[in-house]
C-alpha cells in the first residue's frame, strides 16, 4: 500500500535518486496505491545528467510493493522495498532500463 508522502525507489534509469508521491490517480478520495497502479511524485533529487531534473512533477507506475499483494490463484506476492518506473503522459516508460524484478500483474 502507497500512500501520499511515501519515499519510492526508483527502478529505472531515468535518473531519479530520491522521489515521495504526492497525488494517486483514480479519485480525490483515494489514500492507497497498488501494483500497476499510477501515480504523481516529486523528484526531490536527480543525477545532473539524467533525462529527469530535480523538483520535476513525474507519473510513476508502481511494480513493487512491501504490503503483500493477492492473486486470483490464492498465491501472495511481496517484495522488499516500494518501487515504481518513471513513465511518460502515454504511459511509456522514460528510462531505457528497469531494473530488479516487476510484478506479473503490471
Amino acid at each position: 500500500m502507497i500512500q501520499r508522502r511515501t519515499a519510492l525507489v526508483v527502478a529505472d534509469n531515468s535518473g531519479v535518486n530520491k522521489m515521495t508521491v504526492i497525488h494517486i490517480y483514480g479519485s480525490s478520495k483515494r489514500n492507497f496505491a497498488s501494483l500497476g497502479d499510477v501515480v504523481q511524485c516529486v523528484v526531490r533529487e536527480a543525477d545532473p545528467q539524467g533525462i529527469v531534473k530535480d523538483d520535476e512533477l513525474i507519473r510513476v507506475v508502481i511494480v513493487r510493493t512491501k504490503k503483500e499483494f493477492g492473486r486470483s490463484d490464492g498465491s501472495y506476492i511481496r517484495f522488499d522495498d516500494n518501487a515504481g518506473v518513471v513513465i511518460d503522459i502515454d504511459g511509456n516508460p522514460r528510462g531505457t532500463r528497469i531494473f530488479g524484478p516487476v510484478a506479473r500483474e503490471v
